[in-house]
């Protein structure tokens, strides 16, 4: 009996990937969660003062990738 647990991708491993700053990544990510007609996945899942993490591959992680490179 094999159980699947979804892979989380945090904000601090996007961060390392990307070799950008954790600061600067929450601010462009707050601000992509107030854009609700351009992130809608983004904004539907998180919720405040929870940390930010995504199931790795899912449509709310190519959202913050987006946001975040932008």
């Amino acid at each position: 009996m094999t159980d699947k647990t979804p892979e989380i991708i945090t904000l601090k491993q996007l961060c390392a990937e990307l070799k950008l700053d954790p600061r600067e990544c929450r601010e462009r990510l707050r601000a992509a969660v107030r854009d609700a007609k351009k992130f809608p996945e983004l904004a539907k899942m998180h919720k405040p003062r929870t940390p930010w993490q995504w199931v790795k591959g899912s449509a709310g992680e190519k959202e913050a990738r987006a946001a975040v490179k932008s």
